[in-house]
């Protein structure tokens, strides 16, 4: 194999995150890294060397899902305090926010058009919204238990969700119904896609498990148990010929689709692997863990240029596709278990807990020089500690800050907030004012799809009467007639 192969090795290591990583995605162009984290923040790595990263400060709680735009041009985050961000990846930091659910959002993605947003939730609905007006659009309501993961096939016309409830649910986009439903887990199914070509869905499960199905017969194809604890995420090869997964017992597997087999077994994280994500070209991979490290992987493997096979890809996705073969490995579902021979792959990844590559802090509330200075004197360790009454008033203004950021979060960007010079008890009430508007707007959208339902309904209800009088008119005309000759 190695003389096929070049194996997987580690390319970077960015530190910045003061708590678990939980998301990860490669921007279209692959000239940017964003992930999520426990911290509350979203990093936006550069990849050039020596560049700067970005840190958006915005979310109240822990942020669960990332995803780049196809054109890069926003990046939308999800977050347990219920909303989810549409941020603009530079150093302006600008974002938008609306309240999507009545409970912790787990995940976002866009759709490959760019046009809208799926959401998946604590509350047991997934949602679609439409970017451009950041409107809600509508539900999908069949899952009984919190809802982890919800993606848009490569077309757009199909949504695949999963959950607590132990099922993964296909939705049709159109008529708005699920149209399949795929169990056989013994625990939560934690994470959900397609593949590239639209033609099969993988999940994962908290059972140990890999399950790649066929959506087109709608059967289970292969059946991968090659990890020793949960499995929390994994992410196609854009060729479709390989995934990678995380796994709560600090490994990634590189698994090849057409082979049926592990090949590859990485280590590198302590602790859970919570994120991983290859590169829209499939040349690198990046994973984020338990440990607050963002691993940055160079695939090698394969070398491959898959443009034109991806160009090929989208065409054929139709809405009745004929078989492809190459799509189907094996030709019967069976399991497939770690076999001998699979490379193990241990990088040393040096120190992760110094501030590399310089961070600027984005949208942060109050924003100040002297705040990043203290955060570096406390992360690095490199300048003389702050001591006496200057460090008492230094943790003073760093409680504060944190107390406006959660009054403030929901409403403008903090650059905004700074310039305005409104008081922040005012700011406080508009940022209410803004909640209630949105939840009033979501209810006001659902109250409009019910109203039009009900339309429906009498419109189709009126028409049966006046058929029915139509007929009746010519029910008592006719008996008149059979009347008058008789008089």
């Amino acid at each position: 194999m190695a003389s096929v192969m070049e194996d997987p090795t580690l390319e970077r290591h960015f530190k910045g995150h003061k708590d678990v990583v939980s998301c990860a995605d490669f921007s279209p162009n692959n000239k940017q890294l964003a992930t999520g984290s426990c911290d509350k923040n979203l990093m936006i790595w550069n990849l050039t060397p020596k560049a700067r990263a970005f840190r958006f400060v915005g979310h109240t709680d822990i942020i669960t899902g990332v995803h780049f735009s196809p054109s890069g041009s926003l990046v939308a985050s999800s977050s347990r305090d219920q909303t989810v961000r549409l941020w603009t990846p530079s150093i302006k930091g600008e974002s938008t926010v609306f309240k999507a659910h009545t409970a912790s959002v787990r995940s976002v993605q866009f759709s490959s058009d760019g046009q809208r947003l799926v959401t998946a939730s604590d509350d047991k609905s997934v949602k679609v919204w439409g970017v451009e007006r950041k409107k809600f659009l509508y539900s999908l309501n069949r899952h009984t238990n919190w809802v982890r993961c919800a993606r848009f096939s490569p077309d757009g016309r199909l949504v695949a969700s999963c959950g607590d409830d132990r099922t993964v649910r296909l939705w049709d986009t159109s008529s708005r119904q699920c149209i399949n439903i795929f169990t056989d887990y013994e625990g939560s199914a934690t994470f959900v896609d397609f593949n590239s070509s639209g033609t099969c869905i993988a999940s994962s499960g908290a059972d140990n498990t890999l399950k790649i199905w066929d959506i087109r017969t709608n059967k289970l194809i292969q059946h991968y148990r090659v990890h020793s604890a949960g499995v929390n995420c994994f992410s196609f090869h854009p060729s479709g010929n390989y995934l990678i997964s995380g796994s709560s017992d600090s490994t990634m597997k590189i698994l090849d689709l057409l082979e049926g087999r592990l090949i590859y077994t990485l280590h590198g994280h302590k602790g859970p692997v919570l994120a991983v994500a290859f590169s829209r070209d499939g040349g690198l991979f990046a994973s984020g863990g338990a440990d607050s490290q963002v691993l940055m992987w160079k695939t090698n493997f394969d070398s491959l240029n898959y443009r034109d096979l991806l160009s090929r890809h989208s065409k054929r996705v139709t809405p009745d596709p004929p078989p492809h073969l190459t799509d189907i490995y094996p030709r019967a579902p069976h399991p497939h278990n770690a076999q001998n021979g699979t490379v193990e792959i241990n990088p040393i990844v040096a120190d992760t807990q110094s501030g590399d590559p310089q961070v600027v802090e984005v949208g942060r509330v109050l924003f100040s020089t002297a705040d990043v200075r203290s955060h570096d004197r406390a992360t690095s360790g490199r300048e003389q500690p702050i001591s006496g009454p200057f460090r008492t008033r230094m943790r003073h203004r760093e409680e504060e800050d944190e107390d406006q950021e959660e009054r403030f979060a929901g409403s403008m960007t903090a650059s905004r907030e700074e310039r305005s010079g409104i008081p922040s008890s005012i700011t406080s009430t508009l940022e209410n004012i803004v909640q209630q508007l949105d939840i009033l707007t979501q209810t006001v959208a659902v109250l409009e799809e019910r109203l039009t339902l009900t339309e429906d309904k009498l419109r189709t209800c009126l028409d049966n009467q006046v058929l029915l009088l139509q007929q009746r008119q010519q029910v008592d005309g006719s008996d008149e007639e059979a009347e008058g000759p008789s008089v």
